[in-house]
């Protein structure tokens, strides 16, 4: 993990910040997130008919977008933070779908940083990949607001 004082974020702007660990999606992680959302349709859950009509049951998008903070988390922590709050997104594209039992890390590159009231404002361009594919799994402009100790 990369770790740097609050006071230089500015300077990736236009760089890769890091690459996340390594994570499997497994399909204990798939049902639970069903579960939670209330979204059990059968490509998730249904192991045998998704496995049987798909190769694999496949992870739900907004589970893969949610792991955001939970990949990023391992990427950069700055020095001098009170807090960090999740301010949305800008655009978010799943242009690939993740089969359960695939690895998926996260590739971060900050593409702005504005002190707004009080708070650092970073948007950074969030990809997923999966292991062994080309195309990633989603591709997302994640807002941050970070402020100063």
């Amino acid at each position: 993990m990369r770790e740097m004082p609050l006071s230089e974020i500015q300077s990736l702007i236009g760089q890769e910040v890091g690459v996340s660990d390594w994570l499997e999606i497994t399909q204990d992680r798939v049902n639970r997130f069903a579960d939670a959302t209330g979204d059990h349709q059968w490509i998730h859950v249904d192991v045998e008919r998704a496995t049987k009509e798909l190769g694999a049951p496949i992870a739900h998008g907004f589970l893969i977008v949610s792991l955001i903070p939970f990949l990023a988390k391992n990427i950069i922590q700055y020095q001098g933070v009170a807090r960090g709050v999740n301010y949305g997104s800008n655009k978010v594209r799943f242009t690939n779908v993740v089969p359960v039992g695939a690895r998926v890390r996260m590739r971060v590159k900050m593409l702005s940083c504005e002190m707004r009231a009080g708070a650092y404002q970073v948007v950074n361009e969030c990809k997923i990949e999966i292991e062994g594919q080309d195309r990633p799994a989603c591709v997302a402009e994640n807002i941050s607001l970070i402020y100063p100790a």
